[in-house]
């Protein structure tokens, strides 16, 4: 298990539309494993695949927050919403490929989603609250969509010029060593 890097915002990967996941690899489990422990580490809730680098189909969530609750973790591949409901609901969201900037996003309140699981299996689920919020969040991931893209222009460029800084020095702390 490996903690991957998480891609800064403007990275064009993160803009990128992924491709499907095939077959069920050992690399996909591995990388699964990976964003997993990425998110927990982080801390998240929520990663897709693009924010790791890699351009599938695929994400991982844990919406429990509850220290005391037992963790949930899944494992998303190839997702897609197939229905969401009329009511909507409105989020404080944050990105981890967007650090310690947050915007109200509105979304539909609960989406029913299927996916192939890690053995091969379809899955279908109704979400809610935070985990409606967090699961759309990570499939506009794997449309090149970005949490920041629902905000009104002037809102989204003034969180992507303080992106271009934070990266211009974390490049430069890097140089220093």
């Amino acid at each position: 298990m490996t903690l991957r890097p998480i891609l800064i915002h403007p990275d064009p990967r993160l803009k990128t539309v992924c491709k499907p996941v095939g077959d069920l690899t050992d690399d996909i489990h591995r990388l699964a494993e990976d964003m997993l422990a990425t998110m927990y580490d982080a801390p998240g809730v929520g990663l897709a695949a693009p924010q790791v680098g890699v351009l599938s189909r695929m994400l991982v969530m844990d919406c429990v927050k509850d220290p005391e609750a037992k963790p949930r973790p899944m494992v998303l591949i190839n997702p897609q919403v197939i229905w969401a409901s009329d009511d909507r609901s409105v989020y404080e969201e944050g990105c981890l490929s967007i650090p310690e900037q947050y915007a109200e996003v509105e979304r539909p309140a609960e989406v029913a989603v299927r996916w192939t699981d890690l053995n091969g299996q379809q899955q279908e689920e109704q979400f809610d609250k935070l985990w409606a919020t967090c699961v759309q969040h990570e499939i506009d991931h794997l449309d090149g969509k970005l949490f920041i893209d629902y905000l009104k222009p002037l809102k989204r460029q003034m969180i992507t010029r303080k992106m271009v800084k934070l990266k211009r020095e974390q490049a430069r702390e890097t140089e220093r060593g």
